[in-house]
């Protein structure tokens, strides 16, 4: 009987966000593999943990792959930590479950913090769509042009950043999404944690004033709502949720059509209602 290879979540900072799963889990398995072992061994010795523990990051990820496998194979129990959070979130692992699941090896997840959905969840911003982006390029040119990609790109959106390019990516916001709301999250779960909200030229200005603003790791969210014009339906939409409504309710019309057209979904049902009514759509000019 092959063994199971565990994802889990660490906390991200305070070392007590970790669960009483996740816990028992470190102590049961019979290895882990960790993406810095001098880095979380300081959470295991914090836990009590003394579980053998051997490195798996980008550089030796694929070589690694190959030994979980065998150990897996054999029956052993595996987890698979990062430096913080859930591992593959921006961190290493896809190549090692790939190859896991390739394997037809099971794979349980044990799930817990995670910057993203800490920083969305305290950020009052928009969280009915959102859109993950983690760290963009680290050269300007190539992160100015990811930025100009994500205008399309309706929802909030979350992106990472390191203490060292902070700045250069509000810079960039503020010639990108000039009148967007973001907020900043730093140093989320530790000691030091704000949100701090505004433009972007607004939050840069901030963190000239306080340099010290500029220190920790981020979540960046930018607000990037349609515009009206944008969330109005035009003659292919409306065509395709009179054919919806042929077929099935006006709820399940509605829902198939704002997956569709990535349209509100308010809008959406409006118009169904009237096309229910009065058999043919009202003007959309």
């Amino acid at each position: 009987m092959t063994g199971v290879l565990y994802i889990v979540a660490t906390p991200i900072g305070n070392l007590d966000d970790i669960s009483l799963r996740a816990i028992a889990t470190l102590k049961a398995v019979d290895l882990i593999a960790a993406e810095d072992t001098r880095h979380s061994k300081r959470l295991l010795n914090h836990l009590g943990i003394e579980t053998r523990m051997i490195s798996c990051h980008e550089h030796n990820e694929t070589a690694r792959s190959e030994a979980i496998i065998e150990k897996l194979a054999s029956g052993s129990d595996v987890a698979l930590i990062s430096d913080a959070g859930t591992p593959l979130i921006s961190d290493p692992g896809y190549k090692l479950v790939a190859a896991v699941q390739q394997a037809g090896i099971r794979i349980s997840p044990i799930p817990g913090p995670n910057s993203a959905i800490a920083a969305l969840s305290g950020a009052g911003l928009p969280t009915d769509s959102f859109h993950f982006c983690g760290f963009l390029s680290s050269r300007g040119r190539e992160r100015g042009a990811q930025l100009e990609a994500l205008l399309d790109l309706h929802g909030t959106l979350v992106l990472f950043e390191s203490s060292h390019r902070i700045e250069a990516l509000l810079k960039q916001l503020a010639q990108v999404f000039p009148q967007n709301l973001c907020v900043v999250a730093k140093e989320l779960t530790k000691l030091h944690e704000q949100f701090l909200r505004g433009t972007a030229v607004q939050l840069l200005a901030r963190l000239e004033q306080d340099p010290a603003l500029t220190r920790g790791e981020f979540v960046v969210l930018v607000d990037n709502p349609a515009s009206a014009e944008e969330n109005r339906l035009n003659t292919d939409d409306v065509e395709m949720l009179k054919i919806l409504l042929d077929e099935v309710s006006v709820k399940i019309a509605v829902k198939i059509a704002t997956r569709l057209t990535g349209k509100k979904k308010n809008e959406i049902y409006h118009q169904a209602l009237r096309l229910r009514k009065h058999g043919e759509p009202d003007s959309i000019e």
